[in-house]
C-alpha cells in the first residue's frame, strides 16, 4: 500500500512549513534587528503569502523575503499536492469512515459477536444479515479485515481471547457470542473471558474434536458445534435417507424461502398461557404447524399433544411460511403492557 509513504509527503510539508517559519523569523531577526515577534509577524505574512505591509529597508531583507516567498510557494504546492494524494488512498476518508464505523459499534445493543471471522464465522454473519439480526465481528487477521470491510460488517480488530477487544466490541451490551476461532485453544478461552464478563450470555462455541467440546462446555459453552462430524452426518444422511433430508432442506433457508422455524416463549401476559394447544387453534388461526414443545423444565416434547397445556416460559417450536409465522406471533403477543419475546 501506498499510503505510509502519501502520509509521509503530508508530515514533511508540515515539517518544511513550520521550518521556513521559524528560519525566516531567526533571519529577520538578525537581517533587520527586529525584536522576536516583529520578526515572526514579518515571517508569517511573507510565507503564508499574504503579503508584507512594509518592505525591508536592507538588501538582506529584501533577499529573505524573496526566498521565503518562493519557499511558502513550494510548500504549499508541495502540501496541496500530498493532501489530494491522502483524499485519493482514502487516508482522510478512511479515518472518518474509522470513526462512523466505531460509533456504530458503540451505539449497537442486543446484538451477537462473532470471534473469528473465517469460513465458519462469515458463514454465521451471512445467517445474521439475512435474518436482519445486528452483530459485530472480532478478528485481528488483516487478510480476514479486510475481507470484512469490504462486505461491510461492522468489526472490531483485535482478538476474542483479550478482555479489552471483547469490551470494545460490546460485550456488556451483547445478546449472544458466537466463539468460531480455527483454534480449539482461543475458542476455549474466548468462552472463559466471555463468561466470566457475562453469566446470562448465550455461548455458541465451534470445537474440532470431542475432547475440545467437552472442555469447552465445562467452561461454559451453552453449546458446542463440530463442523466437521456436523458435515459426515449430514453427507450420511444424504446418503441413507435421502427423502428425511430433502425434508429438512426445504424447511431450511437453504432449501427455498417459503418454510421456516421460529420459536416463540410463552410469557405471564401471553393471552394463550394456561390453554391448551388445541385451544389456540393455531393451525386454523395461523396456517403455522407447532413441531415441538420445550416445557419450562427444560423437557422437549418433539410431538407435542393437542391436549398439552401451555404454561409460562414453555417455549413452542413452529415452521410455516413468513406471513404464516407472523399470524402465530401475533396470536401469542402479549396483552397490552406485556413484554413479546420471540426468536
Amino acid at each position: 500500500m501506498e499510503t505510509p509513504y502519501t502520509l509521509r509527503h503530508f508530515k514533511l510539508a508540515l515539517a518544511a512549513f513550520f521550518g521556513a517559519l521559524g528560519g525566516g523569523t531567526l533571519a529577520f531577526a538578525f537581517a533587520l534587528n527586529e525584536s522576536a515577534l516583529e520578526a515572526f509577524y514579518r515571517a508569517t505574512v511573507t510565507v503564508s503569502l499574504t503579503g508584507i505591509d512594509t518592505k525591508p529597508q536592507s538588501a538582506g531583507g529584501e533577499v529573505i523575503t524573496i526566498v521565503l516567498i518562493l519557499a511558502g510557494m513550494a510548500i504549499y504546492g508541495y502540501l496541496a499536492s500530498s493532501v489530494v494524494e491522502l483524499i485519493a488512498h482514502g487516508v482522510l476518508t478512511g479515518a472518518m469512515a474509522e470513526r462512523r464505523r466505531r460509533r456504530m459499534i458503540e451505539r449497537t445493543k442486543d446484538h451477537y459477536i462473532i470471534c473469528g471471522y473465517g469460513r465458519v464465522g462469515r458463514q454465521v454473519a451471512d445467517e445474521f444479515r439475512d435474518a436482519n439480526v445486528p452483530f459485530v465481528v472480532l478478528d485481528f487477521n488483516p487478510e480476514v479485515i479486510e475481507i470484512a470491510r469490504e462486505r461491510g460488517v461492522p468489526y472490531i480488530d483485535g482478538s476474542g481471547t483479550k478482555d479489552d477487544d471483547l469490551a470494545e466490541a460490546g460485550l456488556d451490551r451483547a445478546r449472544g457470542l458466537v466463539a468460531s476461532a480455527d483454534s480449539d485453544v482461543d475458542n476455549l478461552y474466548i468462552t472463559v473471558s466471555a463468561r466470566s464478563e457475562r453469566p446470562d450470555l448465550t455461548i455458541v462455541a465451534r470445537a474440532s474434536t470431542e475432547d475440545a467440546a467437552s472442555k469447552m462446555l465445562r467452561a461454559g459453552a451453552d453449546r458446542v458445534v463440530q463442523p466437521y462430524a456436523s458435515a459426515g452426518q449430514e453427507i450420511a444422511k444424504l446418503m441413507l435417507k435421502p427423502q428425511v433430508a430433502a425434508f429438512l432442506d426445504i424447511v431450511s433457508r437453504h432449501g427455498g424461502p417459503d418454510l421456516r422455524f421460529e420459536e416463540i416463549e410463552i410469557t405471564s401476559a401471553c393471552p394463550q398461557a394456561g390453554r391448551t394447544i388445541r385451544e389456540t387453534r393455531v393451525r386454523h388461526e395461523t396456517g403455522a404447524l407447532i413441531v415441538a414443545l420445550k416445557k419450562a423444565d427444560g423437557s422437549f416434547d418433539t410431538t407435542p399433544d393437542p391436549d398439552a397445556e401451555l404454561g409460562v416460559d414453555d417455549v413452542l417450536i413452529a415452521v410455516g411460511t413468513k406471513d404464516e409465522l407472523k399470524a402465530l406471533e401475533e396470536l401469542f403477543a402479549p396483552s397490552a403492557g406485556g413484554e413479546a419475546v420471540a426468536g
